[in-house]
Order: C-alpha cells, then structure tokens, then sequence
C-alpha cells in the first residue's frame, strides 16, 4: 500500500516539480481529520525539501497538496521526545517547532534515518537528532531496516541451535 502512495505522490505531485521523492510517512498534524505525509525530497539543484502533504478526495479522485514545505539546511533539530519508550511522537525545528505524530514509531525512525542519510550525500552539516535510540537511527546497524534478512537469519540460527542443544539433552 505505502509503495502505492509513494508512487501516485511522485507522480501526481513531485514528478511534476521536478522534485525526486526520497521517502515519506504518515503523520497526524493538529485535528487530524484528513491524511497528511511528511515528505523528502531531492530537487534538481539537490537542495532537500522537506514538506507537509495533504490527501483530499475530492468526488472519486485523490488529490495531494503541500500545505507547508522547508528546506534541510534549515532544520536545526529532530527531537525524538523519548528514546527510552516507542512512541511516533516527535518534533521538528525550523524557525519555529512543529509537533508530529507518526503513523508508528518505525516509521518516525526511518524518517529521521532518511533526512540523515540526505544531510550527509547533501549538506554534510551537523545536524542533532536528539531523543532517538542510536541503534536504531544508524543505517549501519544490524537491527536497521535495511538490515531485515540479517536479523531473520540470525533469528533462524539462534532457534536452530536451541533445537540442536535440546536433542542432543539426555531425558531422564
């Protein structure tokens, strides 16, 4: 589904801009009674933008507008709120703070992986991304996203030696 949406907002709304989308999420912002996306984008110039996407249905048709947009160079901090807990909330400065809630807090994580990866093929500025697990933010983990079949591997290794210690136990 989300690969679905990626693709109709890049078509629909970044392709025409000439923008590349690089990632997005889900987020709630304020009442939340419609869909937003938080959005990152590369332009042709390879400034990143960073922008808030609503979805309307207007009659059968599904329509995307940008109702706030930034640029990298000019967000000061990432605020995971709590790195200790799984929570989607977290906050974005600019020149001013803005609240979010992500759909999961997975989703907030790669987010926060993707505007980093961007600031370091981009703007290599010192970007603070504060109140997130390092484990989890760093895209050389193991435990990353992009890392999934490692983990289901070394899952598969660890059930396997746990079946192979208990057949060689004697039953008495």
């Amino acid at each position: 589904m989300s690969s679905l949406v990626k693709e109709e907002l890049a078509r629909k709304l970044f392709g025409p801009r000439r923008l590349r989308l690089q990632e997005f999420i889900e987020v709630e912002e304020g009442s939340g009674a419609q869909r937003c996306y938080l959005c990152a984008a590369v332009t042709k110039s390879e400034e990143v933008e960073i922008c808030m996407v609503k979805h309307l249905r207007v009659d059968r048709e599904e329509k995307y507008e940008i109702v706030e947009k930034w640029f990298l160079k000019d967000l000061e901090m990432i605020d995971g709120k709590e790195a200790d807990t799984d929570n989607p909330y977290f906050d974005m400065h600019f020149h001013k703070v803005y609240n979010l809630e992500a759909y999961s807090c997975a989703s907030k994580y790669t987010f926060a992986r993707t505007l980093n990866k961007l600031n370091e093929m981009y703007l290599k500025k010192d970007l603070k991304i504060v109140n997130f697990d390092d484990t989890y933010l760093n895209d050389d983990s193991i435990w990353s996203s992009n890392n999934r079949d490692c983990l289901v591997l070394m899952r598969i290794c660890f059930y396997a030696s746990n079946l192979l210690c208990l057949s060689l136990c004697p039953l008495s």
